[in-house]
């Protein structure tokens, strides 16, 4: 039973992805709950239903005080199969109708709606550019995906189990009480009146202050996980303090928006508790008084006792469930503000897969700035053959990392373009350009994965075999097998801790190369690829490196000249553009800045000139 309920939606269905997703708050719920139409539209039905047979047992209830004002054997003789039916239809199909009706709303659409959602979110985001995520906190954004869709599922389910419900409880309410005498509905709605005042004045305040107070929560996640991502460099700077106080601004923000919060909900309790001490005085008193003039029966008064004391019980559930609603709200408002971001990187209308054939590169005026006015490229031409192995050198801040993502397209350059084997990169599709395209960084940040897991990102389809034969390219095979995490795992399954941290910066750098090593990818960039390795192994890796290139169009970026002394033509960027290019000997001739960066080398290095 339970997995039938639980199937009746699939959270992974295919769907239409946008670019462009809705902004506005009701246009973005509509669009996640599409699949869920048909089974909102029966909980909804059921609802109803529930709250119908509620009502007509506080009616039946009053029928029997009636009844029980005639003789036992007369009421038995009378009424009893009647009674009987009454007491079956309780015992057997109400627990039925109840029962459908929480599993639609407990086992449909709680696990599946959040889970949908969160999927697609999540989808989402991973399909935004580099540059989005440098420009936000990775907590705040995991937090918004983690924590945006059980607000929606607590939104849909308000809708369902309480909104839906009273409205048709107290609809039902109003009928009865007609039905017993139609004065008895003169204080229902003057109450009723007070009451959707009350609801109008706490919805119209809870909605934005819930949105402040998630807005603040996120802070607060963003400002701690990024103190936990840096601990080294919080505990090397000895700066604990520091980060406390940081996180404290962030900290005590959270509390004052959740004051403003409880604030309006206490004011809502204590209104709340008059209002219906008024709705029980007023229409239990009103049936009284007509009982009293012999204008309505015993049973009149208690059915409107029972309904009003119900009544009342339900209101301050129902203004929690309405606050729920609306608090909900707001906390999906601010998830939208990340989830429903447009996608600012996208492939053209009609991108086709990268034809790569040779691997010759070109760069024809090719500009970045990041939106500023100085910095990153400024009209680049550049020509590379097929197989061409270039060094690229200059000062922090020269361009040489920009023109990297740019190849990469992690950014769209402002001007200008590049082709690959005639192609321009923009009108391809970005992961088949990435897929031609292996990388060595300086930063090797691994996956918090084991060793294998973190290799075979290069090609997920690779044997054990490939991954060991890469690894022992690499260097790396000897330094696997002797290792350990604290939960038992060794060699080649031993996870590597967040990003790689379990690790020396050397035995992440090899497991980094291993991994372009099994992706085999026919262009190759090598940022600072041997930076963190010590003398002996980069002698043994250098080889590698070396063999790695056979065959490839190679790109690399050193500030240890000597490692890039040996290639085909070396380019030094300066102030975004190509200032010098040609040999190692060629550029040492020409006695300009390559040859003052080669001249000012100690143990290997380039003097830094400018902070990046």
């Amino acid at each position: 039973m339970f997995r039938f309920f639980e199937n009746l939606v699939d959270p992974y269905t295919a769907y239409d992805e946008v670019n462009t997703p809705p902004t506005r708050l009701w246009p973005f719920m509509l669009e996640y709950s599409r699949p869920f139409m048909t089974v909102f539209a029966w909980t909804a039905f059921l609802s109803i239903v529930v709250a119908g047979v509620e009502l007509g047992l506080i009616y039946y209830m009053g029928r029997i005080v009636d009844l029980l004002g005639s003789p036992p054997e007369q009421v038995w003789a009378t009424y009893g199969t009647e009674l009987i039916l009454v007491a079956l239809f309780i015992l057997f199909l109400r627990p039925i109708l109840h029962v459908v009706d929480v599993l639609l709303l407990n086992n449909t659409i709680l696990p599946n709606f959040g889970t949908l959602i969160r999927w697609r979110a999540h989808k989402h985001v991973l399909r935004q550019s580099v540059g989005w995520f440098e420009n936000d906190f990775a907590g705040r954004i995991a937090n918004r995906i983690m924590q945006t869709p059980p607000a929606a599922g607590e939104v849909v389910f308000q809708v369902f189990d309480a909104i839906s419900y009273s409205l048709a409880y107290l609809i039902g309410a109003a009928i009865l009480l007609m039905a017993a005498d139609i004065r008895l509905l003169i204080p229902l709605l003057i109450w009723f009146a007070f009451y959707a005042l009350l609801v109008r004045w706490t919805v119209k305040r809870v909605g934005p202050a819930s949105q402040a107070a998630s807005d603040a929560r996120s802070t607060v996640t963003g400002r701690v996980v990024d103190s936990y991502t840096n601990i080294h460099s919080v505990k090397m700077f000895a700066h604990n303090d520091h980060e406390l106080d940081y996180a404290k601004d962030a900290i005590e923000q959270t509390r004052k928006t959740f004051q403003v919060e409880m604030r309006i909900f206490t004011i809502m309790d204590a209104v709340l508790v008059t209002l219906n001490g008024l709705l029980v005085v007023g229409v239990v008193g009103w049936a009284m008084a007509l009982w009293m003039q012999g204008q309505a029966s015993v049973g009149v008064v208690a059915a409107a006792s029972a309904l009003t004391l119900r009544l009342s019980a339900m209101t301050g559930w129902i203004m929690w469930a309405l606050t729920s609603f609306f608090r909900q709200l707001g906390v999906v408002a601010e998830g939208m503000e990340t989830i429903a971001q447009p996608i600012d990187l996208v492939d053209t209308n009609g991108a086709k897969p990268l034809a790569l054939s040779h691997g010759a590169i070109q760069l024809d005026g090719l500009s970045h700035h990041y939106g500023r006015e100085a910095g990153g490229l400024d009209a680049v031409d550049l020509q590379i053959s097929a197989g061409e192995k270039v060094g690229l050198i200059g000062r922090s801040g020269a361009g040489k990392s920009t023109l990297v993502k740019l190849l990469l397209r992690f950014y769209d350059a402002d001007k200008g373009r590049i082709l690959i084997d005639g192609q321009d990169i923009a009108k391809v599709t970005q992961d088949s350009l990435r897929s031609h395209i292996g990388m060595v960084q300086q930063d090797s940040a691994l996956l918090h994965r084991s060793v294998r897991d973190n290799i075979l990102y290069g090609r997920p389809d690779a044997t054990e075999e490939q991954i060991i034969a890469a690894a022992k390219q690499a260097e790396a095979h000897e330094f696997i097998l002797n290792l350990e995490d604290p939960q038992g795992r060794t060699g080649y399954g031993a996870h590597v801790g967040e990003r790689g941290v379990k690790l020396s910066g050397g035995q992440r750098q090899r497991i980094t190369l291993a991994r372009v090593i099994l992706k085999d990818a026919p262009i190759l960039l090598l940022d600072e690829a041997t930076s963190a390795l010590d003398s002996e192994v980069e002698a043994a890796i250098q080889d590698t490196l070396y063999g790695m290139m056979q065959g490839k169009t190679v790109i690399a970026i050193a500030h240890r000249l000597s490692t890039i002394a040996q290639m085909d033509r070396i380019l030094v960027l300066d102030q975004g553009r190509i200032a010098e290019q040609g040999t190692h000997a060629e550029l040492l001739a020409l006695n300009g800045l390559y040859a003052q960066f080669w001249t000012r080398q100690s143990g290997g290095f380039m003097k830094p000139e400018a902070a990046e």
